[in-house]
C-alpha cells in the first residue's frame, strides 16, 4: 500500500471508528482504545508495550520537572526510583510523599529512603518498594 492510500485508509478508519484515547467497551462488548484496537482478543504488540513505557518516561518525568523544583539535580539513579514510583502512584499520589520530598530536598537520602519503606504502597508491593529505598539511599541500581 502506497504512504497515500494507507494514510487515506488511516482517516476513513478515525471517521468510522474515532480516535479514543481512552478505553472503552464497543458495540461487540470488546474492550477498544485507539482507532478500534480491541484490546480484548488482539492486546497490543511487545514493541506497542515498549513505545508506551518511553512515552510514560517522558511524561513522568516531565511532570517531575515541573513539580519537583530539585528534580533536575538528582542522579540519574534517584531520578528513575521516583519515576519508578510514578508508575505505580501516579505523579499526585508519588506528590503525596511530603516529607520523602523535604528529606530529598535536604539531600537526607536516608531518611527518604525510610519514607519509601514506611509507606502505604510499600505494604502493598514491598518487594517493590525495599528495592526502590535502597536505590534511594545508595544511590545504585
Amino acid at each position: 500500500m502506497t504512504p497515500e492510500a494507507k494514510q487515506k485508509l488511516k482517516n476513513l478508519l478515525i471517521k468510522h471508528e474515532e480516535l479514543k484515547q481512552f478505553p472503552y467497551v464497543d458495540t461487540t462488548g470488546h474492550l477498544t482504545i485507539g482507532i478500534g484496537r480491541n484490546l480484548t482478543t488482539r492486546g497490543i504488540s511487545v514493541n506497542e508495550s515498549l513505545y508506551l513505557c518511553d512515552d510514560d518516561i517522558i511524561y513522568f518525568t516531565d511532570k517531575l520537572s515541573q513539580y519537583v523544583t530539585f528534580f533536575n539535580d538528582l542522579s540519574d539513579n534517584r531520578k528513575i526510583c521516583l519515576v519508578d514510583m510514578c508508575f505505580n502512584l501516579g505523579v499526585q499520589g508519588l506528590l503525596g510523599f511530603r516529607k520523602m520530598f523535604d528529606a530529598l530536598e535536604k539531600q537526607d537520602y536516608e531518611t527518604a529512603a525510610n519514607e519509601i519503606l514506611f509507606s502505604k504502597a510499600a505494604e502493598q508491593c514491598p518487594a517493590r518498594y525495599s528495592q526502590l529505598a535502597n536505590i534511594m539511599r545508595t544511590d545504585e541500581l
